[in-house]
């Protein structure tokens, strides 16, 4: 049950009205929307990282979905599950992320990737624990894949924390 109560569409401009129109009034952007800057900011992000980058939508699928189950997100894991289907993820390596890198559904380029998700949720400084799983992944992504894989990874690493912060309730329809 959310912490607090959901913003409506009353106090928004019509740009913040038209955002929530065409996010289908989801209860994440109902709560971001108490701020209406912050939910603009934070969907022009979150549309970059997943429509205007190079980085595989696969690949950075199935980081995002690790990033919810490590951090027990069951809005970001249940949205991305689906989101990741879309983009091709097989249903058995969805259902391998739970397991994560160690599962054998898994490529070496997609363990690489998990590995270095579930470095960055775990250490607060990631140079000292992510350093040997950054260089790992590197050596099948070029930089720009890097940064996109590592923003996407992050960005889900704050959503799923104010996800869980807020108690933002799982839509019922």
């Amino acid at each position: 049950m959310a912490r607090i109560d959901y913003a409506t569409t009353d106090r928004l401009s019509d740009k913040g009205k038209s955002i929530m129109e065409r996010l289908g009034h989801k209860n994440i952007f109902r709560m971001l929307s108490h701020s209406e800057s912050h939910l603009t900011n934070y969907c022009r992000l979150g549309n970059a990282i997943r429509h205007h980058g190079v980085l595989d939508p696969c690949l950075r699928e199935l980081a995002i979905t690790r990033v919810g189950i490590l951090l027990a997100a069951d809005y970001e894991v249940i949205a991305h599950k689906n989101i990741g289907r879309d983009a091709g993820i097989p249903d058995n390596q969805i259902e391998a992320l739970h397991d994560g890198a160690e599962n054998d559904a898994f490529n070496e380029v997609e363990k690489a990737v998990l590995a270095y998700a579930d470095d960055l949720v775990d250490n607060a400084n990631p140079g000292a624990g992510a350093g040997a799983t950054f260089e790992r992944v590197a050596e099948f992504l070029n930089p720009e894949e890097m940064v996109e894989l590592t923003i996407a990874i992050t960005y889900y690493i704050m959503t799923s924390k104010f996800l869980i912060t807020f108690g933002i309730d799982l839509e019922t329809d």
